[in-house]
């Protein structure tokens, strides 16, 4: 009897820790910044990249020289990606002194997510 009590307890003490960890997993998945690229932007510069990696066996240069310029075009969309959210995020509260401070708090916590973005990067 004391041997089916103490698995029980050990089996809702791991149904406790998984609750736990599950919670802790969305916690994080929520606080995770958000992609810098949509889904088919990224999907294409990894398309890009594994046919710069695959041309390697045959042309390292060529495929050295396309691995400068993609990392070279993905800095510079990553940097237009930067300034229109930043721009989006002045009209937003740039508004002289009509803006409430409601308005000013929503706008802190997007340059707070735009900030930890950018730290991500």
């Amino acid at each position: 009897m004391e041997q089916t009590l103490q698995v029980a307890e050990s089996n809702a003490t791991t149904t406790a820790d998984i609750a736990k960890t599950d919670n802790r997993t969305n916690q994080a998945r929520n606080d995770a910044p958000v992609s810098l690229f949509s889904e088919d932007e990224a999907r294409d510069f990894r398309k890009r990249w594994e046919q710069v990696q695959t041309e390697f066996v045959d042309e390292p240069r060529g495929s050295v020289e396309k691995a400068d310029q993609l990392v070279a075009s993905t800095i510079k969309r990553l940097a237009e990606v930067f300034a229109n959210e930043k721009t989006r995020l002045e009209e937003e509260w740039a508004k002289g002194d009509d803006v409430s401070t409601e308005d000013l708090r929503q706008a802190l916590r997007k340059y707070r997510s735009f900030f930890d973005r950018l730290l991500a990067v």
